[in-house]
């Protein structure tokens, strides 16, 4: 779960938006990491290597387009997630030769 780190006074003006700038002013304190203020990024909020980037279901989340791409993901590390560009009928094949191949689907309602 990646924390939602928020831009110095944020809540006081709407253009700033939740992106986040590191604080620069010289009096800062959420610079100066004082007590009451936003999180700032830091090493210590990285996840661990072995789970960077994968899906919270532990597979790694590969997009896929057609049926050539389906048969090419491995089953044991891998899981597809269906174009939105793809049709109803098309998506109702794929997923059942997901379902054959023992292919988890993220996104699998029609």
């Amino acid at each position: 779960m990646s924390k939602d780190f928020k831009r110095q006074e944020y809540a006081r003006y709407k253009k700033l938006g939740t992106k986040w700038r590191r604080p620069r002013g010289k009096t800062s304190k959420m610079r100066r990491y004082e007590a009451g203020k936003p999180a700032m990024p830091s090493i210590g909020y990285r996840t661990p290597r072995a789970t960077r980037g994968l899906h919270p279901s532990g597979y790694k989340d590969v997009l896929v387009y057609n049926m050539k791409d389906l048969e090419a993901l491995d089953a044991e590390t891998e899981a597809a997630r269906i174009s939105a560009s793809i049709g109803k009928r098309k998506k109702a094949l794929m997923l059942e030769k997901a379902s054959e191949l023992g292919i988890k689907v993220l996104n699998r309602q029609l």
